[in-house]
C-alpha cells in the first residue's frame, strides 16, 4: 500500500499538482503561410518542394524553422532523421517547428502540438537507425 501511495505522489509531482492546469492549446493546421501567421512570423521560404516546404521565421520570442509536409510518413521520416542531430521540436499535423527550446515552448502556446526533445540515443529498438543515406539539407 505504501508503494502505491509513493507512486501516486511521484505521478502527481510529474504532472504538477498546482490545481491550475492550463488547457492544452488546440493544434493548428494549414499551409506553411497560415501556420507562420499564427506564429506571428513572416516566413522566409527556403525549400519549396512537393514533399516539404521549409521557412526561416522570427517572432518576438526568437528564430525558428517551420516545416510543412505533404504526408504523415514524410513528416515522421524527417523527424527520425532530425533526431540524430538532437534539438527540440514542436510537432503538429504535417508540420514541425524547430529551434531553441525556449522558442519552441513559446510557440506551443500559439500553435498547439507536442514538444519532442531529441538527443543522441543508443538504439534500444534494434532497428539501428532509419536506414536513410540522403539528407534534408541540414
Amino acid at each position: 500500500m505504501a508503494r502505491l501511495a509513493c507512486a501516486a505522489a511521484v505521478f502527481a509531482l510529474v504532472l504538477g499538482c498546482s490545481g491550475e492546469q492550463k488547457p492544452e492549446p488546440k493544434t493548428v493546421t494549414g499551409t506553411l503561410e497560415e501556420i507562420a501567421e499564427k506564429a506571428d512570423c513572416e516566413p522566409n521560404v527556403q525549400t519549396d518542394a512537393a514533399e516539404l516546404r521549409q521557412a526561416n521565421c522570427r517572432n518576438g520570442e526568437g528564430r525558428f524553422i517551420l516545416t510543412t509536409f505533404a504526408t504523415d510518413r514524410g513528416q515522421r521520416e524527417w523527424i527520425n532523421e532530425a533526431n540524430d542531430y538532437g534539438g527540440t521540436y514542436l510537432v503538429g499535423r504535417k508540420w514541425v517547428a524547430s529551434g531553441e527550446e525556449k522558442v519552441v515552448m513559446s510557440l506551443r502556446g500559439r500553435l498547439g502540438g507536442t514538444v519532442e526533445r531529441a538527443g543522441h540515443h543508443s538504439g534500444s529498438s534494434g532497428a539501428g537507425g532509419s536506414g536513410h543515406t540522403g539528407g534534408h539539407g541540414h
